[in-house]
């Protein structure tokens, strides 16, 4: 059985301290995807952030304490990628890519675009490019690929609480669901944890604000999303939220998948 889990640790310094990297080794998945680790590789590379048996491997934005991401993996690392070839993916530490063998695994940050109508337009930009340039691709080839992280996009009603008072905020807006339905149905692209979960209130990130998370009003914005080809192999997902570690809880799937060259 293999085990991928994402996070979005909102600083891998901070997580860190709240005993994320402890829980990981309880857990010992095969892969572990990180999203806003918020570090250079002075920071990556300090011994708190190894762990044995694993190979790491980051992304980080060209700005400081800001974005990243990184893919840890106990299977021996073929090839990894962390352009797309638009700036803002690659400056911002948005992507990276692993394969290992006839597997793919992705970490993905998609921008969020609450900051304002500029940020919105860029995030919409991004969305189309990574549509066009990454998933019409890659849906097409025989390797298997999991692309997990945090796309701020819940993607129906059943994703977000008080759904209509949200309909008009970045992350719920109806373009961007839409572009997620293009994403699952025009592109043939898997929501892994719908394919197994269909219950409501099934949130990965809180805001810190008004006790959000003790009332479990929240979004389901944090994925891992698969090939087709890999849904007979998903044996089980389910969401981490026995300690906090950030406003995002971890997402651990189980796929009956070995990876093998």
């Amino acid at each position: 059985m293999m085990k991928v889990i994402t996070c979005n640790v909102n600083g891998i310094r901070s997580a860190n301290r709240k005993g994320f990297f402890a829980w990981l080794r309880s857990e010992d998945p095969d892969f572990i995807c990180l999203q806003e680790t918020k570090a250079q590789s002075d920071v990556l590379s300090q011994d708190e952030f190894v762990v044995p048996g694993y190979q790491a491997v980051f992304s980080s934005a060209d700005k400081k304490g800001y974005s990243g991401v990184g893919i840890y993996s106990k299977y021996p690392v073929d090839s990894v990628s962390t352009e797309l070839g638009h700036p803002y993916f690659d400056t911002e530490g948005r992507f990276i890519q692993v394969q290992c063998g006839k597997l793919r695994v992705v970490s993905l940050y998609l921008p969020s675009g609450t900051s304002g109508d500029a940020r919105q337009a860029i995030k919409m930009e991004l969305l189309d490019y990574f549509y066009e340039h990454y998933l019409e691709k890659m849906i097409q080839d025989d390797i298997r690929t999991i692309i997990c992280g945090d796309w701020n996009i819940a993607h129906t009603k059943q994703d977000v609480k008080n759904w209509r008072q949200n309909q008009k905020n970045s992350g719920f807006l109806p373009e961007e669901r839409a572009w997620l339905d293009r994403v699952f149905d025009e592109c043939g692209w898997v929501d892994a944890f719908r394919a197994l979960n269909q219950e409501d209130d099934m949130f990965t990130w809180w805001s810190y604000r008004a006790s959000a998370r003790a009332k479990n009003v929240g979004w389901r914005i944090d994925y891992q999303i698969i090939h087709p080809q890999l849904l007979p192999s998903l044996s089980s997902v389910s969401i981490y939220k026995d300690e906090i570690f950030s406003d995002h809880a971890p997402l651990i799937m189980e796929y009956d998948y070995a990876v093998a060259a």
